[in-house]
Parts: structure tokens; sequence; C-alpha cells
């Protein structure tokens, strides 16, 4: 006997014990017919049946249609689906009780399959475990991960690495279409995005649009003019300046602002408070200055890059030498060149670079740049924050940065959303 009530059922347990046929025993609809399911349908995530092009014998006639899974037999009126002839195929109801016969509007009585005593309770406890942990857990499964063989967890990682730059390359696509399908710009614009960091990429991203390549590339051979440009671009030159580099700058920002018509963004958008002084927006935009000036044809260069070795050579970049002792204007600072750190270098290339690559490879057709895209991240050691810890404290370290990416991945998308029904390592557990 069930120890389990309907008022304690979901639905997308019932989808998903649909969707995998994990029923124990023989079928029969509530009117005593044979249920045999030859194909248990594509899971619908939109308005509709809950199940497409399901493939079901009742009693030896083989019905191919929908499957609509409630909890409740009598959901199917209070959801009105009689009146909605997008259930007109329904070929049958799978529910955990059924409280009511449904009459359909032909008049014929729903084929209604009651699945209350077909669910195992070790299922139900195990999808329970994982939906309410006994402890708050960021790993919602870390008790029982250890139960899960490594080679499918890696499996299941290898799948999370493509999935996370599916998500991330729809940034690269918002931005591909604002620069009308240059890849160029969008290279430029990107990097910018993740010069700024979390706290100012929005401003960095700004500033980038602001300032138009063209005018970029005249400029190119004289670093001062560009620092200058994008300086003053960033709102940051405005003001009286003590020491003369800034004065400088500020003079020829002047002259390129006439000649060029330039419109400042508001200096107020960057944020300096609670940063790490090498994070300062200053420093940033003085390294991307450099970058600038180095790198013709960014996103070409960049193209021509084969592994991550080659990458974060073309990223050793340096602040012009006022920097060395500052991180802001007109405050020193302790004598040191002040160079994009490896840390700063692999965080651009995981988040900016191989997402870029990846997107496109899948505009194109062309297969070798995905697969660049993913071997580059698994060139890359694995990431260090506070996700990748808990994921070490549950028992999985991962090996470079395609995994440590999948484990983000994985955190965001399921476990913050205590998606278990949609991840394996999640199936794995409850069906064990």
């Amino acid at each position: 006997m069930s120890r389990r009530n309907a008022d304690q059922m979901t639905e997308a347990f019932l989808q998903y014990v649909w969707q995998h046929q994990l029923l124990e025993g023989e079928m029969r609809t509530t009117e005593g017919a044979l249920v045999e399911v030859e194909r248990a349908g594509m899971l619908n995530r939109d308005a509709g049946p809950d199940f497409f092009d399901a493939r079901i014998r009742i009693d030896g006639t083989l019905w191919v249609g929908n499957v609509e899974v409630h909890v409740k037999s009598s959901s199917w009126n209070t959801h009105k689906h009689s009146n909605d002839r997008a259930y007109d195929n329904v070929v049958l109801h799978v529910v955990y009780e059924n409280d009511t016969a449904i009459t359909m509007q032909n008049c014929h009585q729903l084929p209604t399959l009651e699945v209350k005593h077909l669910v195992a309770d070790a299922l139900w406890d195990n999808y329970e475990a994982l939906m309410h942990p006994p402890k708050p857990l960021a790993v919602p499964c870390e008790e029982r991960l250890a139960e899960v063989p490594e080679m499918y967890v890696n499996g299941w990682m290898e799948r999370l690495t493509l999935e996370r730059l599916e998500r991330k390359s729809g940034t690269v696509g918002r931005l591909l279409e604002e620069s009308h399908g240059n890849w160029e710009e969008c290279c430029y614009w990107l990097l910018a995005h993740y010069f700024g960091g979390k706290t100012n990429s929005l401003p960095f991203e700004l500033l980038a649009k602001s300032v138009d390549q063209t005018l970029l590339a005249r400029w190119r051979d004289k670093p001062q003019r560009i620092e200058a440009l994008l300086m003053g671009q960033a709102g940051l030159l405005e003001g009286y300046f003590e020491d003369e580099y800034p004065r400088q700058l500020q003079a020829d920002y002047e002259a390129l602002r006439q000649g060029a018509r330039l419109t400042p963004i508001a200096g107020y958008l960057w944020k300096f408070f609670r940063l790490r002084p090498y994070a300062f927006p200053t420093l940033r935009i003085s390294q991307f200055a450099q970058l600038v000036c180095q790198s013709r044809n960014l996103f070409s260069r960049l193209l021509e890059s084969p592994d991550a070795d080659a990458l974060e050579r073309f990223f050793e970049v340096t602040a012009s030498e006022y920097w060395n002792n500052h991180y802001q204007f007109d405050r020193l600072s302790a004598g040191k060149p002040k160079r994009l750190g490896k840390e700063f270098v692999r965080m651009l290339i995981i988040n900016a670079w191989v997402p870029l690559l990846f997107e496109y490879g899948n505009q194109h057709g062309l297969q070798q740049y995905k697969d660049q895209a993913v071997e580059i991240l698994e060139q890359l050691p694995a990431e260090r924050n506070r996700y990748i810890r808990q994921w070490e404290e549950a028992g999985i370290t991962p090996r470079n940065a395609a995994q440590s990416q999948a484990l983000l991945q994985l955190h965001n998308e399921y476990c913050s959303n205590h998606n278990c029904l949609n991840c394996q390592i999640g199936y794995k557990i409850i069906t064990h």
C-alpha cells in the first residue's frame, strides 16, 4: 500500500515517471482495459498536452496521440481541457488519483490510468530526499553523490559544458545582432564587456560602443592617443589633475573629441568601491588600450590562435608606464608594472573568446571551431570560486575549465532550482 497521498504528489514527478516509464506492475485503465506502452511520447514544455505522439495499446487496439498527466483526474475539468481543441487528441489520461470520470465532448469516456499503486515508494522517497534534503545543502544530492559512477558523472559534465556554451552564445548573438553581423566589432565589444568584470561590465561595454573601431585604427600606432581616447570617452578625464600624464591625456582627448564629435559616457557609471586596486577601471582601461594598440583585426588574430597557450600570450598586456606607481590619477602607489594577471586572462578566454569561437562555428556550420572551443577549455585549469569549492566538498573535483564550467552550469540551472528531474545525476539517484 502506498504511503503517499495526492496532496504530497507533484505533477512534475508524475511526468518524469511517465517519460521514463518507471511504473511497476500491470497497467490497466479505471475500466479494467490493459494498457501497453509502445512509445511514451515526447515531453511538451509549452502549452497543450504533456506528451505528444505517444503510441498506446488499450485492450490490443493501437492509439496514436497525446497523453495528459494530472495528480487528480478532476484537474481535467478544473483546467477546462474539454473546451480546448488542443486536447481533442488525448488518448490516455495518466493520473495519480482518479477522483472523477472524465467525459469528452463526443460523449466518450476518456481512458484513464491511475498510477497510485504503480509508483514504488523508494522512487518517491529518493525524489523527496533531493527536493527536501535533511539539512541545507549547496548540492542537494551531496549525501548520495558517491553512489553515482564517476564515468556517468563525467559523461553528464561533457553535455553540461556544451549546454553552458550554448547558453553563453545568447550574449554573443545579442552583440552580433547589434553589430549587424560584424564579428570584429562583436569581438571588441565582448572583450570590453568582460574587461569590466562583474562590477563594471556595463560601462565597459558602453565605452567600447562609444568609440568606432575605425577611429581606434587611425591612432593604433600612438598608444597615448588610444588611452586618452578611451579614458576621455569613459568620462574619467573631467576636472583638474595635478599629475602631468592625466593633463596630457586631457589635452589629447579634447583634440580628438572636437575632431570626431565624440560624446563621453557618464563617469559616475564606473564603480571603484570594494574593488581590489588591480580591478580599478582606470587600470583596466589602460590595459585594454594596450590590447587595442597591439592587435589589428582583433577577431581574425584570435581566430589564428590554436590553443590556450597562444591565447594567454596574446593577452599579455601591461598598462602604460604611468600606472607602474598609480591605480588612480594623482594617487601614488607602490611601483610595479600592471600586467593582466593569469587568472584574469583565463577568465577572458573562458567567458569571452571561447563562447565567441563556439558561436562562430555554430553560425557558419564549422564543427572544427566548436571542437576547438571545447579543447581550449580542456587545456585551461579549473576555475576557483565558492561554487567550485562546494562541488569539491561534495566529492567532485574538476580537472580543467571545461569541467568547472560544467559544474557552474549544473549549479545555476539544476541544483539552485531543484531541477533534479532533468539532471542525469538526479535520475541515477532517483532510480537507484
